[in-house]
C-alpha cells in the first residue's frame, strides 16, 4: 500500500518528493501519534516513539533540518562539559552512543571524534564545578595549563588562558546529515514522512485533527510539538512570550593551502569563554572550512522572514578573534557565512511537558543554542511523556519558563 511518506536514498541525500499525485492521503491513516517538526528534537521523538510500537507520522513544512531550522547547517558540538548542571551532562553522554550507533550505519560519518576544547582566561565556577560533575559521574575530563594547552595545539595562542579543560572522548555531528540519516531509518524501519504544514491548532477540549495549510485533515490519538522557532507562531498565547527566537551568525574560513594544523586530525572542537563572551568553533571538517561563531544571543528574527544575509560587524568580530587565537588564520578568506536561529528559553532550559489542556499534547523546544546534542534523550524523554509514563523533568516543564530572557545554561 503506498503512503505519502518521503524516502532518503542515501546518508545526507536530499530528501525525496511526497508520493506521485494520487497516493493515498495522509488522512486516510490510523495513526496513533503525529509529531509535527522534523529536526533534532523531532526526529529522536518519532524514533522513540517506533520503537514502542507506534504507527508514527513526522511532518514538517520544508524537510528533515531544513535550511530554515535550527537544526540545519554543518556542525554541532557535542559535550557533556556544563558545569553544575548536572543533568545536561548526563544526558549529553547518554546521547553519545545513540550518536555514535547512528554513525556506523550512515553513509558518511555523523560523529567526528576530534575532542572538545573548553578555554578559560581565569578560574570560574563554570570549570570548578564541570570538573567535580565530571568526578562524580565518573567521566573523563583533562585539566592543562598554558604549557600542555601550548605543547599539543601549537596553531594556537593562549597567552592570555589560564587553564583549558578537554574532552577527548566528544567532538562534532555532522547536523543536516545526522537529521537526514535518522528520518530515513525511521522510515525504513516503519515509520512515516510526510512534508506539509500545519495550521496552528483550534482551540477546544481536545485536540484529536491537526489541519494542513492545504486542509487535509490529520488524526490521531497523540501529537507532539517540535518545531523549534515555530512553536510561538503555533502556540501564540501559549509560548508567543515563552520562546525567543534570535538570530545567530556563523563564519567559515579558508586554511592555507595544504595546512593540516586546522584539520581534525590535529584541532578539536573548542569553546572558549572570552572574557564572558562566548565564541566556539571547529577544526576544518571535511574541507567545509574552519568554523567561528558567537554563542551570544543575537537580535530577534522571525523564522519565516528575510534574507539570511550575515552583518559585516559580525565577520569583523570573527576576523578580530581569529587573528588573535589563530594568528596563522589572520586574513584568511571567508568560504561561507550563514545565519540560523536559536530558539532560547528564558533560562536555556528544555521544554518538554504536556500541554496544559490537552493531555494528549506535548510541547517539545527551547533547544537553547545547545541542544542539538541532546537529540536522543530528548527524544526519548518525550516520547514517554506521550505515552503517558510519569512527569516532565521540573526544569524542562511548562511551567519552569519565564517570560524575561535571563540566561542561566551554557
Amino acid at each position: 500500500m503506498t503512503t505519502r511518506r518521503a524516502i532518503l536514498t542515501t546518508a545526507g541525500a536530499v530528501l525525496a518528493a511526497s508520493a506521485a499525485a494520487g497516493a493515498p492521503a495522509i488522512t486516510g491513516k490510523a495513526w496513533d501519534t503525529v509529531v509535527v517538526g522534523a529536526g533534532v528534537f523531532g526526529a529522536w521523538t518519532a524514533e522513540a516513539l517506533r520503537r514502542a510500537g507506534q504507527r508514527v507520522l513526522l511532518v514538517d513544512a520544508w524537510g528533515p533540518a531544513h535550511a530554515q531550522a535550527s537544526s540545519g547547517g554543518e556542525s554541532r558540538m557535542t559535550r557533556s562539559d556544563y558545569g553544575a548542571d548536572e543533568i545536561y551532562s548526563r544526558m549529553a553522554h547518554a546521547s553519545l552512543g545513540e550518536w555514535q550507533t547512528l554513525s556506523t550505519v550512515a553513509g558518511l560519518p555523523i560523529f567526528l571524534g576530534c575532542g572538545v576544547l573548553f578555554l578559560f582566561q581565569r578560574d570560574e565556577a563554570y570549570a570548578r564545578d564541570s570538573i567535580a560533575v565530571h568526578r562524580r559521574l565518573g567521566l573523563p575530563l583533562e585539566r592543562l595549563d598554558p604549557g600542555q594547552l601550548k605543547a599539543r595545539w601549537p596553531q594556537m595562542a593562549f597567552d592570555d588562558i589560564a587553564f583549558g579543560l578537554h574532552e577527548a572522548d566528544f567532538g562534532a555531528l555532522m547536523a543536516r546529515r545526522a537529521v537526514q540519516t535518522l528520518v530515513d531509518r525511521f522510515v525504513r524501519a516503519g515509520g512515516s514522512y510526510a512534508q506539509a504544514a500545519i495550521q496552528p491548532p483550534a482551540e477546544g477540549a481536545h485536540l484529536d485533527t491537526l489541519v494542513t495549510a492545504t486542509g487535509e485533515r490529520i488524526a490521531a490519538g497523540r501529537f507532539v510539538f517540535a518545531a523549534g522557532p515555530w512553536l510561538p507562531k503555533l502556540f501564540p498565547a501559549l509560548l508567543g512570550t515563552r520562546i525567543f527566537p534570535t538570530r545567530q551568525e556563523i563564519f567559515f574560513f579558508r586554511p592555507p593551502a595544504g595546512d593540516a594544523r586546522f584539520g581534525p586530525a590535529r584541532l578539536p572542537g573548542w569553546a572558549d569563554w572570552n572574557a564572558g563572551d562566548l565564541v566556539y568553533g571547529f577544526p576544518d571538517l571535511e574541507a567545509r572550512g574552519f568554523k567561528l561563531a558567537q554563542d551570544k544571543h543575537g537580535a530577534a528574527i522571525d523564522p519565516d522572514a528575510g534574507d539570511r544575509i550575515a552583518s559585516a560587524e559580525g565577520l569583523a568580530f570573527a576576523r578580530d578573534y581569529m587573528a588573535r587565537r589563530f594568528p596563522a588564520l589572520a586574513g584568511a578568506p571567508l568560504s561561507e557565512a550563514r545565519v540560523c536561529q536559536y530558539e532560547n528559553s528564558a533560562n536555556g532550559d528544555f521544554l518538554i511537558d504536556r500541554h496544559p489542556l490537552w493531555r494528549n499534547v506535548v510541547l517539545v523546544g527551547g533547544g537553547s543554542g545547545h541542544g542539538f546534542k541532546h537529540g536522543p534523550e530528548v527524544g526519548r524523554l518525550a516520547a514517554a511523556l506521550a505515552l503517558g509514563d510519569g512527569a516532565p523533568e521540573p526544569r524542562f516543564s511548562l511551567a519552569s519558563k519565564g517570560t524575561i530572557q535571563a540566561r542561566a545554561v551554557h
